[in-house]
């Protein structure tokens, strides 16, 4: 048991001994894990001014407002305002001088209260750093994937005392606090899918890589973010709703990329009246992000800040199957997933060496890719200037796999994309970042106009200007 040896209690004790750390532990949804860890730990009056647990809505609201969901990053944000502001307007003036105060705070559902498979929650501490300092924020959505009500329970107070402990001893490391949070536990009972630093403590923190650092670091298997950087749960913005994808490693995006997701977009939507509320999200994976078994936290960023120029979602993830995709968004909503890709893309997803791993090979592969509505839009390629056009209704695939791709052709989840602009299909990524690298101007016409003015502003990819 972790109460018997690990590293939570021993956090705990440290915490309770440090007298410049005074706060209030207010949860709600699973009992109070949490604060049971300082009170077992001991010397927690040294650490604690209050401990709450609004279990009735109605008591809940009085405290915090009213809310459409109680498990939610409204409620949690909300009790981390009210308590914050209640513990320094009752004790700055006596103890203010010489304590950084502090609130932890969380809103759980267990799996016996949860419409998910297993239970969830959202954690959150506000703290200062130093005595009447501007307090800094690190909030984070977990899921907790017990079977039972009690180990979830557990794992929640193990997760929030790794969170406090973090916030006040590993803020300047951030990718150390990020480890941390997993002390004492594993992916078998704990998935972090977003985190979100804010204050004068994370000044300089750039909220999309710490997404990164959660699928780096295996807390989950992926992360997303909006157009603007801010870091999301997936069921803020996927439950329910139609999804369309595009996987691929965006350097840089060129009008092909952004047009084959367009049109597939537009042609679910023309076919499906009940596609219209469609979320649009561009994927890119570990090894698309890979570079010499390592990861550029600057080219990283250089893509995303042009898919955010772009307006668009992004995700990161270490999916290599596309099942897996499904698999993960399935999770969220039961409505269309559509997946854009081209022709080569289209051929890898019927490369047998993906599925090896799987007791039914490609068959099961193929079975857990298209699960309930699920339709692969295929954007056609020529392999030069005047090839030959290629496109999913001519795709070779071994003779074996034939009659398998033809069912899925036939029956309407694999659908060639039918607009298309035609004088670009020769052109790739590669091709368009060799010529931004070489002073080729051509290159300009072949991304998006924003894409283009972001490269050369922020001089992104290795740009060389123009020679003249």
């Amino acid at each position: 048991m972790a109460e018997e040896s690990g590293s939570t209690r021993p956090k705990a004790l440290k915490i309770n001994l440090d007298g410049r750390k005074f706060g209030t532990f207010a949860e709600i949804g699973a009992g109070q894990e949490v604060a049971r860890w300082f009170f077992h730990a001991g010397k927690a009056a040294g650490t604690i001014a209050k401990t709450i647990s609004a279990y009735d809505m109605a008591v809940s609201d009085a405290l915090y407002g009213s809310t459409q969901h109680y498990v939610s990053r409204q409620r949690l944000e909300a009790m981390l305002a009210s308590e914050f502001a209640s513990l320094v307007e009752r004790l700055d003036q006596t103890r203010g001088e010489h304590t950084a105060f502090f609130v932890f705070a969380d809103t759980s559902a267990t799996q016996t209260h949860s419409h998910r498979p297993a239970g969830h929650s959202w954690l959150g501490v506000r703290f200062q750093t130093e005595p009447r300092g501007e307090p800094s924020d690190i909030i984070l959505h977990v899921e907790m994937l017990d079977p039972v009500t009690v180990s979830q329970q557990e794992a929640l107070g193990l997760a929030g005392v790794n969170l406090i402990y973090g916030a006040f001893y590993y803020a300047d490391d951030t990718t150390h606090l990020i480890a941390s949070l997993m002390d004492d536990l594993s992916r078998r009972r704990i998935e972090v899918d977003m985190i979100k630093f804010s204050g004068p403590a994370f000044a300089q923190v750039d909220n999309r890589l710490m997404s990164l650092q959660l699928v780096q670091q295996g807390l989950t298997d992926a992360a997303m973010f909006t157009a603007d950087g801010e870091v999301v749960e997936p069921a803020e913005v996927l439950y329910k709703k139609p999804v369309m994808i595009e996987r691929g490693s965006f350097r840089p995006v060129t009008n092909v990329t952004l047009e084959m997701l367009d049109r597939a977009v537009r042609q679910l939507q023309q076919d499906s009246p009940d596609a219209q509320d469609l979320v649009a999200i561009m994927e890119m994976t570990l090894n698309n992000l890979m570079s010499e078994q390592a990861i550029d936290h600057q080219d990283f960023l250089a893509r995303v800040d042009i898919l955010g120029a772009l307006g668009k979602m992004v995700v990161i993830s270490n999916y290599t199957r596309f099942d897996r995709v499904t698999s993960y968004l399935r999770r969220y909503t039961q409505n269309w997933i559509g997946m854009a890709m081209g022709v080569p893309t289209l051929r890898e997803v019927f490369e047998e060496k993906y599925y090896t791993e799987m007791e039914g090979g490609i068959l099961e592969g193929v079975g857990r890719l298209f699960q309930g509505r699920v339709k692969l839009f295929i954007y056609p390629t020529r392999e030069s200037d005047a090839g030959e056009l290629t496109t999913s209704d001519r795709l070779d695939v071994k003779p074996e796999l034939n009659h398998l791709y033809r069912h899925l052709v036939e029956n309407g989840y694999i659908e060639s994309i039918r607009e298309f602009d035609a004088g670009e299909l020769h052109v790739t990524p590669g091709g368009v970042l060799a010529a931004i690298q070489s002073g080729d101007p051509s290159w300009e016409k072949l991304v998006p106009p924003q894409a283009a003015a972001v490269i050369k502003q922020k001089g992104l990819f290795g740009y060389v200007v123009a020679h003249a």
